[in-house]
């Protein structure tokens, strides 16, 4: 883990135990199997699996991964032992994935589902094994003993929002494109649900996509789709779920001449930024990733050692399978030319330097970015 990576946990690790957002469910199905009195007390020689969802989107590997394990080391004196996996957004290699977890005995699970519905089996089989598993960034079906992600249903609304400022007198003048995340994938159902709760009724939504396992290439498809059917004088802005499809759809909007229009994001990649700074994306969500990774570690550490989490999460949600799951939900912020100093780059997520290379270096200037 690189020096600003530290300095980033440093600053923003506290900050995910002060977070307290309601976001209950309905479910009533069983309990989440959270009572980690069950639990004998171990000392900080644990053994912790980390299983990540994809390697399409920058973050995992650059972020979540090794925020994870330097606050597992952290937290355990550096004494925990860390089995890492990343599926590469096959739902199948991570069930296997899971199975050999159960095989190297590990004390708790920290899971990013590829997917959250065909995870539960697998779920069910670690808990049966007496490995606790932390739902991390996706809430996976079964009975998962903890929680951490941000507040997606919000992160829509901030997209939408953000989507009508940029439009402005325009939003009634033409159409929008939506394109959503995975059905596979329960946030890419919570990014819409906000999403349209702030668009509906305010602009008309040409064409509307789920984008299969998120990937770009599937978002400049689905795009060029809606600009033949729309028409590329009808088409006034794009809703995209994240950076890696927005990259796509940019991609197809140039080849089709259409320039000028904004379109939203998540995730704040680098290369988002910088097409934020050139003016071709209006904007993404800047989740720090540096609670959120705070939050998983503390919550595996304390499940793997038998220790209450009610010090530690003072939130709970509920899924279709489990029902209030001690959980940690981190803010978000709208990431913009105007605020990328005080976001990513006070944060120590990157550098001026890394955000103004060659091209981007005449638009930094003009920003103020440094």
């Amino acid at each position: 883990m690189n020096t600003r990576m530290r300095r980033a946990a440093v600053a923003l690790a506290a900050s995910a135990m002060a977070v307290s957002l309601a976001a209950c469910g309905s479910a009533d199905n069983a309990d989440s199997g959270s009572d980690s009195s069950q639990s004998a007390t171990k000392g900080d020689d644990i053994k912790v699996g980390l299983l990540l969802p994809e390697n399409q989107t920058a973050r995992y590997e650059k972020f979540d991964r090794p925020l994870i394990e330097q606050n597992i080391k952290e937290l355990t004196d550096g004494k925990a032992t860390i089995d890492y996996n990343n599926a590469k957004q096959d739902a199948n290699l991570q069930a296997q994935q899971v199975d050999t977890m159960i095989t190297n005995k590990v004390d708790v699970l920290i899971l990013d589902a590829v997917d959250a519905k065909a995870i539960k089996n697998s779920v069910q089989k670690a808990v049966d094994a007496g490995i606790k598993v932390v739902a991390y960034d996706r809430l996976a079906e079964g009975p998962i003993s903890a929680y951490t992600s941000f507040d997606n249903v919000q992160v829509g609304k901030t997209q939408g929002e953000a989507l009508l400022a940029a439009l402005g007198d325009k939003a009634k003048s033409g159409q929008i494109v939506m394109m959503n995340g995975s059905v596979t994938d329960p946030n890419a159902a919570q990014f819409k649900e906000g999403a349209h709760s702030v668009l509906d009724g305010k602009v008309t939504i040409g064409k509307e996509y789920d984008t299969k396992e998120w990937k770009p290439e599937n978002a400049n498809s689905n795009m060029e789709a809606a600009i033949s059917a729309l028409g590329k004088d009808k088409i006034v802005g794009v809703y995209s779920a994240n950076d890696g499809m927005a990259g796509g759809i940019i991609t197809a909007l140039n080849a089709a001449g259409i320039g000028g229009i904004p379109v939203t994001g998540q995730d704040a990649e680098l290369a988002a930024v910088q097409r934020i700074v050139a003016g071709e994306q209006f904007m993404s969500v800047y989740k720090p990733y540096a609670p959120e990774a705070e939050a998983a570690a503390a919550m595996a550490v304390a499940l793997a050692k038998g220790e209450d989490l009610g010090t530690v999460a003072k939130d709970k949600v509920s899924s279709e399978s489990a029902k209030d799951v001690p959980s940690i939900l981190v803010p978000v912020t709208s990431l913009t030319v105007d605020n990328i100093n005080d976001t990513v780059i006070k944060d120590g997520v990157y550098t001026a330097a890394e955000i103004c290379t060659g091209k981007y270096k005449a638009a930094c200037d003009e920003a103020g970015i440094k």
